[in-house]
């Protein structure tokens, strides 16, 4: 079977995001061709060709393309489907948001956030906020699939597939206009694929708690900073931090949860981790079920000895 994968990218630099999905995807089948879909995006076309397991990397250079619109590039999926057997996508933000357009038009079922595959239709993902994994068989013609990323490793380096370069349709659906980007810049690494993440809960008491005591730990480790969904409600840290279920989903190397109680649609988003470090002053509070290591204590006084000692 051949799959088609669809390139996470910004034009400038592809998502890490994508190289974890090829990996899913070569679990599919042997051949797998790669979509990037952009303007101007000639670096991200280079960086898709070094992926190994990438067999042909087509390219779709085209204006209509250069915001990740939804309606045009389903367009574009759809008159390239059909010589796939599965289309294939991270679950990120671009993925949820065209996948499902792309399922509906096919009338197939999207498999979604899938963890693992035991065979070509064959599938396991999780379901009640990841505390059980359920496995799906789909008799589907094709396979709409997402990723969850934090599940697999990123494909290796050092392949040099072709590019084959194709012309969009002369009439592409648009239901939506590109008005601004708004984003939030930082120098810390990005949540998803940081290998050190630091988040706060509801405990800090404010936003500038959150600065004083997350952040210059954050920093000097080089990790990225979280934030549980209440800390986030309660305005002590920007949504594109939050993670959990409603969040982000994320399997660093090292999670430390500071005053974050572990609520399930926290966990769901950070108990692949693999090592979890809690700071909480409940030693009842469920974050400490799946910690490799927790510390009762006062996260403000913990915190600053944190970092003193590094």
């Amino acid at each position: 079977m051949t799959t088609l994968l669809i390139a996470d990218h910004d034009n400038a630099q592809l998502s890490d995001q994508t190289a974890k999905a090829l990996t899913a995807a070569l679990s599919l089948g042997e051949n797998v061709h790669i979509l990037v879909a952009g303007h101007n995006a000639d670096s991200v076309v280079e960086e898709a060709r070094r992926l190994e397991g990438g067999d042909k990397i087509i390219v779709a250079d085209d204006v209509r393309f250069a915001n990740a619109l939804a309606e045009p590039l389903t367009d574009l999926i759809l008159s390239l489907s059909e010589p796939y057997g599965a289309i294939v996508s991270a679950a990120t933000v671009s993925g949820k948001n065209v996948m499902p357009r792309v399922a509906a038009l096919l009338d197939v079922m999207q498999i979604s956030e899938i963890v693992d595959v035991v065979g070509p239709d064959i599938f396991k993902r999780p379901i009640y906020a990841g505390n059980a994994i359920q496995t799906v068989r789909s008799g589907d013609r094709k396979k709409v699939i997402t990723v969850r990323t934090a599940a697999y490793p990123p494909a290796s380096q050092g392949n040099s597939a072709a590019v084959e370069r194709i012309s969009a349709a002369a009439e592409l659906f648009e239901g939506s206009r590109h008005l601004s980007d708004e984003l939030s810049i930082s120098e810390r690494p990005e949540l998803t694929s940081a290998k050190i993440i630091i988040s706060g809960g509801r405990a800090l008491g404010s936003s500038e708690k959150f600065e004083q005591v997350v952040f210059p730990l954050a920093d000097k480790l080089g990790a990225a900073v979280g934030a549980s969904r209440a800390a986030v409600d309660a305005g002590y840290a920007p949504n594109d931090l939050q993670v959990g279920q409603t969040g982000k989903v994320v399997a660093p190397d090292l999670y430390i949860a500071c005053g974050i109680s572990g609520a399930i649609q926290h966990l769901a988003g950070m108990k692949d981790s693999k090592v979890i470090v809690a700071i909480n002053n409940d030693p009842e509070a469920p974050i400490f079920q799946v910690a490799d290591y927790g510390l009762v204590a006062d996260l403000f006084d913990a915190l600053p000895e944190f970092e003193k000692a590094l």
